[in-house]
């Protein structure tokens, strides 16, 4: 019989929560049950396995950002969707470290297909559209988009920025501006 009051979706954010205290990587359905005082094996009837909880993580997490995202973009275009876009990601990390790390879990297809990352990459296009790109350019303008946010929020996450002057936020703010002016100046592709 399951213990009353435990579900996939209460382990989920308990799971996500811990994810934030501990690390992404530290979450086990082990851990879960010691923090829910029961036995492990109580614990299986609503997740599989400390993969199935991970992916569960990964797929709110997804679509906590994703529904920020959707939010901050409503009624933006140019460099305020894109630095409205890129404050969505940098805050999340910030907020919600475990979940964020949760995101970038790699996910099998089927997962990925049913996530929200989809509705990640139509943002990103969305923004796209206002700086007139057509592909194949505007696959890599999302794959750079991408790395840079990542890249940032992983490296301030760790620390990279905090011993030298000046202050990160204006780093960030520099950051966004070099990328509308590289959105706004994208360079032709190279002659074959």
């Amino acid at each position: 019989m399951a213990r009353a009051g435990l579900s996939p979706e209460r382990l989920t954010l308990a799971g996500a929560a811990l994810a934030d205290e501990i690390g992404f990587d530290a979450v086990t359905v082990s851990e879960l049950a010691r923090r829910f005082d029961v036995k492990v094996a109580s614990l299986y009837s609503h997740v599989r396995n400390s993969q199935d909880l991970r992916t569960r993580i990964a797929l709110l997490a997804l679509e906590e950002m994703a529904d920020r995202g959707a939010a901050a973009l409503a009624g933006r275009a140019g460099k305020d969707a894109l630095a409205a876009l890129g404050d969505v990601y940098r805050d999340y990390a910030r907020a919600h470290p475990g979940r964020y790390a949760a995101a970038q879990l790699r996910l099998d297809p089927e997962a990925a297909a049913a996530s929200a990352g989809g509705r990640h990459a139509q943002m990103t296009r969305a923004i796209l559209r206002g700086y007139d790109l057509t592909e194949p350019d505007q696959t890599h303008a999302v794959r750079l988009l991408g790395s840079v946010f990542h890249g940032y929020v992983s490296l301030e996450a760790a620390g990279g920025f905090s011993h030298s002057a000046p202050d990160s936020q204006e780093s960030w703010e520099r950051v966004l501006d070099a990328l509308d002016a590289l959105l706004r100046n994208w360079p032709s592709p190279p002659p074959r």
